[in-house]
């Protein structure tokens, strides 16, 4: 840099920030133009200070942390938080994960004569389920994660969508065949291999709308999707799982 450029010469304009702006909306501005720096204004653009990445690294920080104890229903002060105020906290998800796997159950005991008859379907269920509860979840981390960094809008969520939908599909074409063959050679039933395949192709795609749906809907209706979306995904991908694999074995299967 020459000895006689002035910082007028060189400083960035337009860069200011409102000093009434939250502070993850700062820090994703700052994360969108790589700012090393910014001057913060009020509502007459008169300076009132500044803002450095330093103070953005920590709030950066403080939500990360606060999204990984979100996801598990936990607050910041959990860990040295009084028993019955950690117990009374996590007490409320718990009961709601408990009706959603008594829902699970439900769907399993309408198809009780058929498990009954196939004993194949008890050993095979907790696969289908578990393929897309873990599917689920990435995608629920991506779509999470873009609407707290406001990375994700209106604008571009069908093309998230359309992109998951895609992944889940291949995803689920792939461990389709992977499944249905180890199936195949464990029980020595094709029909069983198929209706596996297929079980897992469905689960797998409801998994990857389901993950990144869910969020959107209860960021539009003001819940915080990193608190809710884990036990609601869970819920939709074992309904699913299970009503699509053992309805398929009912269908095709039964005598």
């Amino acid at each position: 840099m020459k000895p006689d450029v002035t910082v007028g010469e060189i400083m960035q304009t337009g860069m200011a920030i409102l000093a009434t702006t939250p502070d993850h909306e700062v820090a994703r501005i700052f994360a969108q133009r790589d700012l090393i720096s910014a001057a913060v204004v009020d509502e007459q653009d008169k300076l009132l200070g500044r803002i450095t990445v330093d103070d953005v690294v920590d709030v950066i920080q403080d939500s990360a942390e606060q999204a990984v104890m979100n996801m598990a229903g936990l607050g910041e002060d959990d860990m040295f938080a009084p028993v019955l105020f950690s117990a009374r906290r996590r007490a409320i998800w718990l009961a709601i994960n408990l009706l959603t796997a008594f829902l699970a159950s439900w769907v399993i005991g309408r198809f009780e004569n058929t498990i009954e008859q196939l004993v194949a379907l008890a050993v095979l269920m907790p696969i289908v389920a578990s393929m897309g509860g873990n599917a689920g979840i990435q995608t629920l981390t991506i779509a999470v994660r873009g609407l707290a960094l406001g990375q994700l809008s209106k604008a571009n969520a069908p093309s998230l969508l359309l992109k998951e939908f895609a992944v889940g599909a291949l995803n689920g074409v792939i461990w389709a065949c992977v499944v249905a063959l180890i199936a195949v050679i464990w029980f020595g039933k094709i029909a069983l291999g198929i209706v596996i395949g297929v079980a897992m192709i469905v689960n797998l795609l409801t998994a990857a709308v389901a993950g990144a749906v869910i969020p959107m809907l209860l960021k539009k209706a003001g819940v915080d999707p990193a608190i809710a979306s884990g036990v609601l995904l869970t819920a939709v991908t074992d309904v699913v799982g299970f009503m699509t694999f053992l309805g398929l074995a009912t269908i095709f299967l039964m005598p």
